[in-house]
């Protein structure tokens, strides 16, 4: 077993004598918040590359040093947004896909990308969410119930009885809150759930049409093409080239 004092004195006295130092708690605290909070604007004025002076150095393979820090700054930011209201399950979810993509990571250049896009996507995210607070309680519900349930097939009877309102009623208040029709607002999501299993698994779009509840792979790509102008195989082609033409680039 390791003499932890010993490392620990030798870490210290290693520290002062390169004069390595680490970023200040209170700034790294104010980041985390300003996450939490959905500052954007605040966020990327305290955001900070992996590779910044006072990080510390965790591994002594500059790739693996990296993805070390941002497992660690995915970690702290899931539990920050959990405390501030996102839902556990989601936040637990996108961290896993972080961290799996992370774990795949060849380049430094790919490491940095994703962690820009941590940081955007989960102050997007709490952003939104506080924007929500405003919404009555049954809209909520609604918003809920379809993220719980972008497999099945969602219907507004289904909504409305959930909630305990009529269906047209209810149709009326979810326009009039969200800017968007029910139906509208259910096939944006599956649309959504769709880029992401384009881009990061290899499920073919028969078995993605299936799992998102379409009623045929034809209605899918339809859709589809709506809201992104393009076909799902497109879409997961033109992923791909650009994260090939990222990784040229940086060899």
């Amino acid at each position: 077993m390791p003499d932890m004092k010993k490392l620990l004195s030798d870490m210290e006295f290693r520290n002062r004598e390169y004069m390595i130092t680490h970023l200040s708690y209170d700034r790294e605290m104010e980041f985390y918040q300003s996450v939490k909070v959905g500052n954007r604007a605040e966020a990327l004025r305290l955001f900070k590359p992996l590779d910044s002076e006072g990080l510390g150095k965790l591994s002594d393979d500059p790739l693996r040093n990296l993805k070390y820090h941002l497992v660690i700054t995915i970690a702290f930011i899931t539990r920050y947004c959990i405390e501030g209201g996102m839902p556990m399950e989601e936040a637990y979810n996108l961290s896993d896909i972080y961290i799996q993509r992370v774990d795949k990571c060849e380049s430094v250049g790919e490491v940095a990308d994703i962690h820009r896009e941590v940081v955007d996507n989960y102050t997007h995210r709490m952003e939104k969410l506080h924007k929500n607070k405003l919404l009555s309680r049954p809209v909520i519900t609604c918003i809920d119930y379809i993220y719980d349930n972008l497999h099945s097939k969602i219907t507004l009877d289904d909504l409305a009885d959930i909630t305990g309102l009529s269906a047209p009623y209810l149709s009326k208040l979810f326009h009039k809150e969200m800017g968007v029709t029910v139906k509208q607002y259910i096939l944006s999501k599956k649309v959504e759930a769709a880029e992401n299993l384009l881009k990061f698994s290899d499920y073919p779009c028969s078995d993605i049409s299936q799992y998102l509840g379409f009623g045929t792979e034809s209605h899918f790509i339809y859709v589809f093409r709506k809201f992104t102008k393009t076909t799902p195989g497109e879409y997961r082609e033109r992923f791909f080239r650009s994260r090939w033409g990222e990784r040229e680039d940086n060899t």
